[in-house]
């Protein structure tokens, strides 16, 4: 995805349970506000927190700040749901705009990623020691300086969202898109503040790491020297913002046709978690879009089966986007874009073959999607690019017409055995975490198809009419999630063709 002139160039390693260390709160004694520290996950050179604020007293908390030393080598490097300031070795945690109020009983939490061996010390909540009211049984030190003097604040760059996430969900069926902010293409930049609000998801594209192997995922604006007209980032970021308040999601796209990716050692798994994060929080983001071509993702011979893949390359994303998924919480948007030679190739080939001589990126995104599937909120396979693929009729099907679309998607809504073996079936996706993905104009990629034949599609696969020559095996899907486009800059370009005649089909499906 993503047709380009030029190439551009956190760390957690697994979740360990939570253990409970520093301060425990004790209600039954607290008179007032208490806090509880656990590290929630342990990669040797770091760590994740979270902090919990309860309240015990008699009265709500209308604000709350939370202070604590860390040892010399030791830093917090990211944080979220709270402001900090740091004195020295002291951090200081104070509330967000909308996470202040604590109702008697009540509590909130904040997290934050440290790197070096110490932990919190010398916590206090409200001036009261974190344990629930005692005085701190250090007294934290105001003028010991650390042995290497830290900023006196925290990169701003790694700050999240002024507001809170949206509450609210996703439409019945959405209309999901990319947008290049990173570069111009053939179709111009556009920016973020005049996407319509007609998109349900705006996927941001590109973050690409700074080398294949590396992990470290960068993103920046296109450069006014290709986009004249791009936006500053506090204009971008404030465009965000309006978007989410208004329901809409923000995500950035990791990869695209240029980006190859490949986590083949912990320490790239590991900066992918960081620098991901960091992107996240920099722009207040909803999540993430999983785009892997190319050679990002390939099995090694001997790697058969989907369900419990050896890899490094895909065991390293399986982690990489748990940890990312759980510092986020429920409130993580995680989309994938595949190609169908990664996922509906694999009825018929799985990685390198029984006898080796194979593709091995065939099938290869099938154990990220069966891992990651109670995280998944949408898969938006790219019909179009491809290939011949053969469905589950074992008829081989061309794209650019509504019968690629309805035979590749079925496949997702029905399951399917993988390499045409009977006992090992990649299980079905639920309707709703399931759209696919159509070019939004003929410059936009092989395989368009116009709006009559996608509607056609859809119409198929959601009331089970219309179908032509092939039957769904999947039945009717009324919760179809709905569709992706590559691209909105390209849609934008072609007169909006893409956005004004599917969206107001999208909101008449049943």
């Amino acid at each position: 995805m993503g047709r380009r002139s030029r190439l551009l160039s956190s760390t957690l390693v697994g979740v360990l349970a939570a253990v409970l260390v520093g301060w425990l709160a004790t209600p039954a004694s607290a008179a007032g506000p208490s806090a509880t520290f656990v590290r929630t996950a342990d990669w040797g050179s770091g760590w994740e927190g979270r902090l919990t604020v309860s309240n015990g007293g008699p009265s709500a908390l209308p604000s709350w700040t939370v202070a604590f030393d860390l040892p010399a080598g030791s830093t917090i490097s990211s944080y979220w749901d709270a402001t900090l300031a740091v004195s020295g070795n002291r951090y200081t945690f104070s509330n967000r705009s909308w996470n202040g109020t604590v109702p008697v009983g009540g509590s909130v939490s904040f997290g934050f990623l440290g790197s070096g061996p110490g932990l919190p010390a010398n916590c206090v909540v409200n001036g009261a020691a974190c344990a629930g009211g005692q005085p701190p049984t250090t007294p934290p030190p105001t003028t010991t300086p650390p042995t290497t003097a830290p900023p006196t604040t925290v990169p701003p760059t790694t700050n999240p969202p002024t507001t809170p996430p949206p509450a609210s969900g996703l439409p019945r069926h959405a209309l999901i898109g990319y947008l290049h902010a990173s570069f111009a293409n053939g179709s111009g930049y556009l920016r973020m503040a005049d996407v319509p609000a007609d998109w349900d998801i705006v996927n941001i594209a590109f973050g690409e790491p700074t080398t294949v192997t590396s992990g470290d995922i960068r993103f920046s604006l296109c450069p006014v020297s290709e986009c004249p007209n791009v936006e500053t980032e506090a204009e971008f970021t404030a465009a965000i913002r309006a978007r989410q308040q208004r329901g809409g999601k923000v995500l950035i796209s990791i990869g695209g046709q240029n980006g190859q990716v490949q986590l083949a050692s912990t320490a790239a798994r590991d900066a992918f978690v960081r620098s991901v994060a960091a992107i996240i929080d920099r722009y207040g983001l909803d999540g993430l879009d999983i785009d892997f071509e190319g050679h990002s993702l390939s099995l090694n011979p001997g790697d058969t089966d989907f369900r419990n893949p050896t890899t490094p390359t895909i065991v390293n994303l399986i982690s990489a986007v748990r940890a990312l998924r759980q510092r986020y919480g429920s409130r993580f948007v995680l989309t994938m874009a595949p190609e169908t030679f990664f996922v509906q190739l694999g009825y018929q080939y799985y990685g390198s073959g029984p006898f080796g001589g194979q593709d091995p990126r065939a099938g290869a995104y099938l154990p990220v999607i069966h891992a990651l599937r109670d995280d998944l909120t949408v898969l938006h396979v790219q019909n179009y690019n491809s290939g011949p693929i053969m469905g589950l009729d074992n008829q081989y099907h061309t794209m650019g017409g509504a019968d690629f679309h309805i035979a590749m998607t079925d496949m997702l809504l029905a399951g399917f055995p993988v390499a045409g073996n009977a006992g090992n079936v990649f299980p079905a996706l639920r309707e709703e975490q399931v759209a696919f993905g159509a070019p939004a104009a003929v410059s936009a990629g092989n395989g368009y198809v116009a709006p009559a034949g996608v509607q056609a599609a859809l119409t198929c696969l959601v009331r089970g009419t219309g179908c032509a020559g092939y039957t769904p095996r999947s039945g009717t899907n009324p919760n179809l999630r709905g569709l992706m486009t590559w691209s909105i800059n390209w849609d934008r370009y072609y007169g909006w063709e893409f956005r004004n005649s599917h969206r107001p089909f999208l909101n008449a499906l049943p």
